[in-house]
């Protein structure tokens, strides 16, 4: 069998089920969500709510369908058998991504192929041949991660922005908000350290970093600095509704950003436009390395930004509205942003000083065999890095 590091587990097919029941809980509390303000007769909750929604949904669908159309004209056309990589004809995938099937679409193969895998003993393949099949199966998830993470910070992001603005500046409690607030948050934990997971297994010349500790404090920085900023972000969003303007500066700022780098991430260049929206919108509330490169000062730079933003936010609130200075809930927000952020900040000079792992990529040349690397693997290769 293949090293544990590169072998695709029964644990790991039982997660990715709960990977999609979490998916489709998330999804379901928000449009019960949306239903519930529209009885209410709030409409722009309704409308904010299921744009995120629908944001989430479209933009994995592009993309989704885009790397299926890509993987087709590489050169590996199947994983296991099959006419095409998805087994299913071009036209056909595009009419389930247009009705919103993409992702089914991936975890119903990755679930099949993987039961095939790991549940079925074949003694016929050799060594070398079940890492193989082990590696794709992970570049099979890896895709599906990153999907998973566009859909955690288009939907499950803004609209845990939206409910705790909703729940802390408007009074409105209900059992379905926190459900909704709840799972949203499941949602982004689980995005984070399965797209970390996945990524690394997939590419057989990055070290993997083992399980435990380093897994934890990695999730504790996300964690940590993504609620603490997004709290903020509430925070200034009580303060003033046209905070969202500010909002969306900080985003074009991402944007234009990770346009200087100049990301060739996608096949067209309209769709690259796209992509480099959409790790704005990411960069908004955390930090990626958006092309595999140092980016120690960079990273400095954000997390000034971060700092000042999460100082300012429960300062201009108490200073500008004196009669929440004593309530409790800016009490515990403050708290909360302030503990978050330390924490957050610890964990993540601790993973990148003692935990992150060291290694070196390999260029492409003939001997170790990335000449021939499959469509998948170079698309891989240029996946955001944790």
């Amino acid at each position: 069998m293949p090293p544990s590091s590169i072998q695709y587990t029964k644990l790991r097919w039982l997660l990715t089920i709960a990977g999609l029941f979490l998916y489709m809980v998330d999804i379901w509390t928000d449009v019960g969500l949306a239903v519930k303000y529209y009885q209410e007769k709030h409409f722009v909750w309704t409308g904010l709510t299921l744009v995120f929604v629908l944001a989430g949904v479209l933009v994995t669908q592009i993309f989704s369908y885009t790397w299926y159309r890509d993987d087709m004209k590489g050169s590996l056309v199947n994983v296991v058998g099959g006419p095409n990589i998805s087994g299913m004809s071009t036209s056909r995938l595009a009419v389930l991504h247009l009705f919103g099937m993409g992702i089914f679409t991936r975890y119903y193969r990755l679930l099949r192929v993987g039961f095939k895998v790991v549940w079925t003993t074949t003694d016929s393949d050799t060594v070398e041949e079940r890492r193989n099949v082990h590696h794709n199966l992970f570049c099979l998830a890896t895709d599906l991660s990153m999907l998973k993470l566009f859909e955690a910070f288009l939907e499950s992001v803004p609209q845990l922005l939206l409910q705790l603005y909703i729940v802390m500046g408007q009074n409105e409690c209900s059992l379905i908000q926190y459900f909704s607030m709840a799972f949203s948050f499941f949602n982004i934990a689980w995005a984070l350290v399965d797209y970390r997971r996945c990524l690394r297994r997939s590419l057989p010349h990055v070290c993997e970093m083992p399980s435990g500790l380093p897994t934890a404090i990695y999730l504790l920085y996300k964690l940590c600095t993504i609620t603490s900023h997004i709290l903020s972000y509430a925070l200034l969003l009580i303060l003033s509704p046209y905070s969202t303007i500010a909002l969306t500066i900080v985003w074009f700022l991402a944007t234009i950003w990770t346009h200087v780098l100049q990301t060739n991430f996608c096949s067209s260049g309209k769709l690259e436009l796209l992509y480099r929206a959409v790790i704005g919108v990411i960069l908004t509330f955390t930090f990626f390395n958006v092309k595999g490169q140092d980016t120690k000062v960079a990273m400095i730079i954000y997390y000034l930004f971060y700092a000042i933003t999460n100082i300012i936010a429960p300062s201009l609130l108490a200073f500008l509205k004196p009669e929440l200075q004593t309530a409790t809930f800016l009490l515990t927000v403050g708290g909360l942003i302030f503990g978050g952020s330390v924490l957050g900040l610890v964990c993540l000079v601790l993973y990148y000083l003692l935990l992150h792992p060291r290694e070196k990529w390999q260029e492409a040349d003939e001997v170790d065999g990335l000449e021939n690397q499959t469509e998948t693997t170079r698309r891989i290769r240029n996946f955001l890095q944790p």
